[in-house]
């Protein structure tokens, strides 16, 4: 019953994590192929939890994505169990720095993210990136909650056709606690199908 409770917490909250990791060199995975997302898996040098790749052709615009993505006041749609979502600064079309707290079903410990994200336009290739790295020092960690501090995540967009959007969602985060990395990459793959589809539901035109 814990290994289940667990696993549906990992299902859940890694959908929500983001940040910046310096990544291998490591090949990714091809995994499987789900609702015309594509999804890998790779493994990364010194640490234990894999990393996952999603890749999603969308019927709409960028900017529709971006609005998505960049909206203060709503992080909730990545995963129910966001229980408090507090915005310390924005800077539109350039910089969110944010704080979350999730609410977990026991027997999990609650975790809470710190985390600021960076959002970069190149105008040659019309590529659209967010990246967001842990934001230290800013909100002191709670003795009640696990502060999630080893993650990566990063959105990517480009236009392809007039009316298509190629979308890719990579990532990888460490839970923290006593969650091993064997559980955490038994279930990864969910990750971005979880979130894709999401994105996918307020953004598609079809």
């Amino acid at each position: 019953m814990r290994i289940k409770s667990i696993q549906i917490f990992l299902i859940l909250f890694i959908n929500l994590i983001i940040g910046s990791w310096n990544l291998s060199a490591q090949e990714w995975e091809f995994k499987k192929e789900h609702d015309s997302i594509k999804v890998y898996t790779r493994n990364e040098e010194n640490n234990p939890v894999k990393s996952y790749r999603g890749e999603l052709d969308l019927h709409t615009t960028m900017a529709k994505i971006s609005k998505v993505l960049g909206n203060t006041e709503s992080f909730d749609w990545w995963d129910k169990n966001i229980h408090d979502i507090t915005v310390l600064a924005f800077v539109p079309e350039h910089d969110i720095k944010y704080y979350l707290v999730y609410d977990l079903p026991w027997p999990v410990s609650d975790r809470d993210l710190c985390a600021e994200a960076k959002i970069t336009y190149d105008s040659l290739t019309g590529k659209r990136t967010v990246r967001a790295i842990p934001l230290e020092g800013v909100i002191p960690e709670k003795p009640d909650m696990v502060r999630i501090k080893n993650y990566w995540q990063e959105w990517s967009m480009q236009a392809t056709a007039p009316g298509i959007v190629h979308v890719t969602l990579e990532g990888s985060v460490d839970p923290g606690g006593n969650i091993p990395a064997w559980l955490v990459n038994m279930v990864i793959t969910d990750t971005p199908l979880n979130i894709m589809r999401k994105l996918r539901d307020k953004v598609d035109y079809k």
